[in-house]
């Protein structure tokens, strides 16, 4: 599938199987440095890892909505 057919749930979760994919393959050694990348404190695994934790904070900020101004105007109106 294309993206433009994909929902935007499904692109989240496609991101964020993509990034635990990476964060695997980059598992650091015993050394403490990257198989695949060969370098400590590797940029690859630090950008994967803020990829679920920033799809997470979008979602939440997504299904947590605060009143809008015209909300509230509604319900005192309705008072």
């Amino acid at each position: 599938m294309t993206a433009p057919l994909l929902s935007l749930a499904q692109i989240r979760n496609r991101l964020i199987l993509t990034a635990r994919v990476i964060l695997r393959q980059h598992r650091p050694g015993p050394d403490g440095r990257c198989p695949v990348c060969r370098t400590a404190g590797d940029p690859v695994a630090t950008a994967a890892r803020n990829v679920p934790r920033t799809a997470e904070e979008v979602q939440q900020r997504s299904t947590a909505t605060e009143p809008t101004a015209s909300d509230q105007d509604e319900s005192q109106q309705a008072e």
